[in-house]
Formats: structure tokens, C-alpha cells, sequence
């Protein structure tokens, strides 16, 4: 049995906003409707969390540990087993992807009936119907773009509000008349069994009212493709393959809803001077013989300009130096980016030049020094 701290990546001192903070980026990642998403990681992730959200559920885990696992997984649905976990599940998943698939996550159509409670949508079908597309791309920066920050700017084709109609889905010159499958309640009523529960209607999406004649260029659905120019702030620090998240940048939503979010991916080109560990920027200097052994000042390069590095007498090859504060920036969670602290270092790996090909006078000195003992 996993341990739940450890399948949320947290301490077991953590905050309640920890926990909650956790499980919606787990959550985000292993998605079942993202790409590369992973059901049973989501499963283990949701398990972790109805436990470790509850005060009281997380004060008998933390007293009996794997029993209490082994006893939750065995009581109600899915690991839910009562109305307040839906209630806290479905808080939790607020502002994420509501395209949830229930039937990958073994709930039917007790699903579909939790979904329409806590707002998922109707169903799968019906919520991708509606919420505008996410879109996912790549750009690649220079290395120094990605140290110091840029704004790039992103064409993309997308789906944006319909020009004709202003995203009404109603032809000009038309109205709007009483949906006649929701009578114009906006919601219809369904029964599965004991339950009876009302769900956005589908054919106006809880407006009650819908086109008396559609717009013609849209097809009703308020929107249509088009090509937009999109401003883009990379921050400072930020490392190859992170992730920053536009909300409702992506695609427009149909008949009004809400649009999708943009995924833009990072990728950092390489760099013929410079490479980067963490916070710290790594580089190599070549001296000789005798400036390793007597000791030097040189002018290197650094990331903000040429500076002068002094080389210590008796240095070794292979031997770093470092220059405090010349590093990079950091920030860290993917999509919202917080920064970690100060610069980090430049660190010099030294590198002594070996001739391979000497003049006699200088084989005489070396053999003089040799003879020496140097």
C-alpha cells in the first residue's frame, strides 16, 4: 500500500493548502484526458487526497496507517464514500480540465450523475461540446533569452469569436426563440433510479432559449477559425522543457462558453560558452603552465559581461572557481512560476594548456626545473 505523503509529494507536517495545492498539480498531470495522462496514477493521487483532505480520515491514517488505507479502499465507489469527498473532490478540481472521463475511473453512470452535481457538465460528450480547446505547443529561446527573460510573440490558428454574430450563434436580422427541450428552463430533469437530478440542457446549454435561424458562418456555434497574434512574457530563470499556462488562451468555447487554456513549452537552444546546472552557469577557462603555477589575472566571460578572475598560484587542472551571483534565476512549478531565491554562481572549471610541441629552450628550462624537484 502507498504511502499517501509520498504519492502527493508532500511532508506529513504539510498544511491543508499544501495537500490541496499537491493533488491539483498531480491531478493536472496524470489527467486521464490529458496527453500522456495516467488513470491509475489519477486514481492513487484522488485516493491520497479524500484521506489526507479530511481531518478526521487523516488523523486515523496517520494512527493506523496501511490498515486505514486498506480499509478506505474497500468502502464505497471509487474510494468515494460519502457526499462530502464529491463535495471536497470536486472543490478541488476547480479552475483544472473538467473533461473528466468517469468511465475510465470505473463510476458509469454514477459519474455522470456527481458530474452534473458539482458542475463537470452534462457528460463527457456534452462538456467537450462546449468549453473551448486547450492547445499545446513548443517554442524554442536562445540561452541567454531564457536567463534574463523575453516577450515572444506567438501566431496561432484558433478558434476565436464569430465576427458575424459576436459569438451569439444567431444569424443577424434573427431572434432567439424558447428551446423547446428544456422549455426554457435551461435545465432538464432525469431519473436513473432513486436519484432524480437536473442537467444543463444540451441543446441550448442552460440558456433556454436558442436561434431562431443560425448564423451561417459559425454553423450557431459562436465562434470560427482564425489566425491571432498572442504576446508571450517568458520569465527570467526559466529551465528547458517548463511549461507556462495562458488561462482561456487557447480556444473559444462554443455558444459563449468558457475558451481553453494555451500550453506553451519551453525549449531552450544550447549555448557554445555557457551551460546551465540549476541556478548555476558552468564554463571553462584554458591557461598555461606558468599562470597555473604562478598565479594570474585573467579576463572571462560571464553571462553579464567580461570580468577579471584571479588564478590562484599552484592551480590544478580541472580545479572551479566560482563567481557568487553570476548564475541564473530559478523558478519553479510549472504554470505558475514562483522564484526561488537569489542568483545562483558561475562556476569556472579550469583547464591548463599542455604544449605538445616545445622549442629546446624552453625543454631546457623544464629539465632545469626538473632537476630541481619541480
Amino acid at each position: 500500500m502507498a504511502d499517501y505523503y509520498e504519492t502527493l509529494g508532500i511532508k506529513k507536517d504539510a498544511s491543508a493548502q499544501e495537500i490541496k495545492n499537491a493533488f491539483r498539480r498531480l491531478a493536472h498531470k496524470y489527467h486521464p484526458d490529458k496527453e500522456g495522462g495516467n488513470t491509475e496514477r489519477f486514481k492513487e493521487v484522488n485516493e491520497a487526497y479524500q484521506t489526507l483532505s479530511d481531518s478526521e480520515k487523516r488523523a486515523m491514517y496517520d494512527q493506523y496507517g496501511s490498515a486505514f488505507s486498506q480499509a478506505q479502499s474497500k468502502g464505497g465507489v471509487g474510494g468515494f464514500d460519502n457526499f462530502r469527498d464529491w463535495a471536497t473532490y470536486a472543490e478541488a478540481m476547480k479552475g483544472q480540465k473538467s473533461n473528466i472521463d468517469f468511465d475510465d475511473l470505473g463510476l458509469g453512470d454514477l459519474g455522470n450523475i456527481f458530474s452534473d452535481f458539482f458542475g463537470f457538465g452534462q457528460s463527457r460528450a456534452n462538456s467537450r461540446a462546449q468549453r473551448g480547446e486547450d492547445i499545446e505547443i513548443q517554442i524554442a529561446i536562445d540561452f541567454r533569452e531564457a536567463i534574463f527573460g523575453v516577450e515572444k510573440e506567438i501566431r496561432l490558428e484558433k478558434y476565436v469569436e464569430c465576427k458575424k454574430c459576436g459569438g451569439e450563434g444567431i444569424e443577424p436580422g434573427s431572434k432567439f426563440i424558447t428551446c423547446q427541450t428544456c422549455q426554457g428552463r435551461g435545465q432538464v430533469v432525469r431519473s436513473i433510479g432513486p436519484f432524480q437530478t437536473a442537467t444543463v440542457c444540451p441543446e441550448c446549454h442552460g440558456k433556454g432559449k436558442v436561434p431562431e435561424k443560425k448564423c451561417k458562418q459559425c454553423q450557431g456555434q459562436g465562434r470560427e477559425k482564425s489566425f491571432l497574434n498572442i504576446k508571450l512574457k517568458i520569465p527570467a530563470g526559466i529551465n528547458n522543457g517548463q511549461t507556462i499556462r495562458l488561462n482561456e488562451q487557447g480556444g473559444t468555447g462554443q455558444s459563449g462558453a468558457q475558451s481553453g487554456d494555451l500550453y506553451v513549452t519551453i525549449l531552450v537552444r544550447s549555448d557554445s560558452k555557457f551551460k546551465r546546472q540549476g541556478k548555476n552557469i558552468l564554463s571553462e577557462e584554458i591557461i598555461s603552465i606558468s599562470q597555473a603555477v604562478l598565479g594570474d589575472k585573467i579576463e572571462v566571460e560571464t553571462i553579464n559581461g567580461p570580468v577579471k578572475l584571479k588564478i590562484p598560484s599552484g592551480t590544478s587542472d580541472g580545479q572551479k572557481i566560482y563567481l557568487k551571483g553570476k548564475g541564473a534565476s530559478m523558478v519553479s512549478n510549472n504554470i505558475g512560476f514562483n522564484r526561488e531565491g537569489s542568483k545562483g554562481d558561475q562556476i569556472i572549471r579550469i583547464r591548463i594548456n599542455i604544449p605538445k610541441h616545445l622549442n629546446k629552450k624552453q625543454k631546457k628550462l623544464l629539465q632545469e626545473l626538473e632537476e630541481q624537484g619541480l
